[in-house]
């Protein structure tokens, strides 16, 4: 775990609640967001709350909470957006936008145009992040 780059960190901001996200879900070792240019609407992110750069340097003892969270809100993001499935990927270090280890979980469905890594991104509508927020949320309550 690094703590070089925490400070500036936009995930770490987002974990420790001083930069806003739309949080889905979180536990003692992960904190799950949606993403702000979405892939498709309900793609979410899951970072550890520890400041980790790469799936290489997260440490044996996270690798169970990381995972299980990304699976519990992959499950999530299938059923609240009525996905057919979802698409779980991570970068390290190319691509990746923010040093920040964080897993993507994208909801998909047959033939809605995604082809192999090309990721047209969009924004969200005015007040869509929020309800799309909310019905991942109620998935992982349910």
């Amino acid at each position: 775990m690094s703590a070089a780059g925490a400070e500036d960190c936009l995930f770490c901001a987002i974990v420790a609640g001083r930069s806003a996200a739309s949080i889905v879900f979180e536990d003692e070792s992960s904190v799950a967001f949606l993403d702000v240019r979405p892939v498709f609407p309900g793609h979410a992110l899951v970072v550890p709350r520890a400041h980790v750069e790469t799936f290489a340097e997260l440490p044996a003892a996270l690798l169970g909470p990381v995972m299980t969270a990304s699976q519990r809100v992959s499950r999530a993001v299938e059923q609240a957006m009525e996905a057919h499935g979802t698409f779980v990927a991570m970068n390290n270090r190319v691509s990746q936008s923010v040093p920040h280890l964080h897993v993507h979980v994208v909801p998909r469905r047959r033939k809605d145009g995604l082809r192999g890594f090309f990721w047209p991104r969009s924004r969200y509508e005015d007040g869509q992040m929020d309800a799309v927020a909310a019905r991942i949320r109620a998935a992982l309550a349910g």
